[in-house]
């Protein structure tokens, strides 16, 4: 592992690491902000999964996370969206490809190869984080933005006990009925849509639902929320009577402004849970 970079703030130090992933087949960079608690003992750690386009720095730098996380003394995980690099496969869309993983392992060429993304972000970081940091990989929640939204929605539902809580800005909630999903499972998983069903949110709020309390904020007036389908979500909770809030905030778009205005009451809300 490589130290890119390391800044201090909020009495702790925001990093940027980069490592050859065994998963990915490529070098994977991913920003970690350790509190300043982390000097003297091991902190909980909240992930963070970003959007389509992104990279680990888009939340790292406008989300606005880390005076709330040194606060609460929690960690604060930023993964890449997907392999990069010169022979990994790529598409001229911005939503396929290189910045678009979705969070799944495909199964599909050219992307088996190096798409595997639910193993990278399930397995093979928190094992590197756990041996180099002085985390508590016991207490770990998860969080994340639209694509990131379902990938943390996802992985929250499809590894029971491994997060103690799960929060959503603005998720892909239905991706097996958007356009937001079909092209993207399709790709990565192959046309057989049975194999879609564990990357769909709300299909697994319908199954199983959380094994603890999930946020959900979504903006009233983001351009996407056809694409989106936060009602199904919404829905599927309901009728679950899964433990959580699902809040419609007017007036809100899509963009990091909206992550901004509500991410201290995301950190507040993962605080609870890891630290009472």
């Amino acid at each position: 592992m490589q130290t890119l970079s390391e800044n201090r703030a909020f009495g702790g130090v925001q990093g940027v690491h980069a490592h050859r992933s065994e998963s990915c087949d490529c070098e994977m960079t991913f920003g970690l902000f350790l509190p300043e608690d982390a000097a003297h003992v091991r902190v909980p750690v909240l992930w963070y999964l970003s959007g389509l386009t992104c990279t680990h720095e888009n939340a790292m730098t406008k989300a606005a996370a880390q005076g709330w996380a040194a606060e609460a003394g929690i960690a604060l995980v930023f993964p890449d969206t997907s392999p990069r690099g010169a022979g990994v496969a790529d598409d001229d869309a911005f939503d396929l490809g290189q910045g678009a993983g979705f969070y799944v392992n495909a199964t599909q060429d050219p992307w088996a190869a190096h798409f595997r993304m639910w193993e990278y972000v399930a397995e093979e970081l928190p094992a590197l984080l756990a041996a180099e940091f002085p985390l508590d990989m016991e207490r770990q929640a998860i969080c994340g933005h639209s694509m990131g939204g379902h990938g943390a929605l996802t992985l929250a539902m499809g590894l029971p006990g491994r997060y103690r809580s799960v929060s959503a800005f603005a998720p892909i909630a239905h991706p097996t009925q958007s356009d937001w999903g079909r092209k993207q499972l399709g790709a990565y998983l192959g046309a057989d849509e049975a194999t879609w069903a564990g990357h769909d949110a709300t299909l697994m709020m319908r199954e199983t639902g959380f094994d603890g309390p999930v946020l959900i904020d979504q903006g009233g007036a983001d351009q996407f929320l056809e694409l989106l389908q936060p009602e199904a979500l919404a829905g599927a909770m309901a009728a679950r009577r899964q433990e959580g809030v699902f809040r419609m905030q007017k007036g809100y778009d899509h963009s990091y402004f909206f992550v901004s205005s509500f991410m201290e009451d995301h950190v507040s809300f993962h605080a609870e849970a890891l630290v009472g």
